[in-house]
């Protein structure tokens, strides 16, 4: 999607240039929107979200002994349970295939 036009017809480069120079001297922030190089391979998107689900498993473990014993039969320490329960080690085992000719 382009970006709105600030005037009916389009500004020649020597008044974007002045422009811009205004901009600086006025202290204006430069604000930079940089995407990455390169996007990440579905297997290292694979990698980091096994990575995520671990480290948030750990949490919500930490979480469920710290809960206090009164609390421990209310739904909360049940979900919590549910999520410890889990066996993680399966999905860190799968090695993603790598594609077409990459293999």
């Amino acid at each position: 999607m382009p970006r709105p036009t600030l005037s009916d017809t389009a500004m020649s480069a020597a008044e974007r240039q002045a422009r811009y120079r205004a901009a600086r001297a006025a202290g204006t922030p430069v604000i930079r929107r940089f995407r990455p190089a390169q996007p990440q391979s579905r297997a290292r998107r694979w990698h980091d979200a096994v990575a995520e689900l671990l480290a948030l498993q750990a949490q919500y473990a930490q979480w469920l002994d710290a809960m206090p014993d009164s609390l421990k039969s209310t739904a909360t320490a049940e979900a919590l349970n549910a999520i410890c329960d889990l066996d993680l080690s399966e999905l860190q085992a799968i090695e993603p295939p790598k594609g077409f000719g990459r293999d």
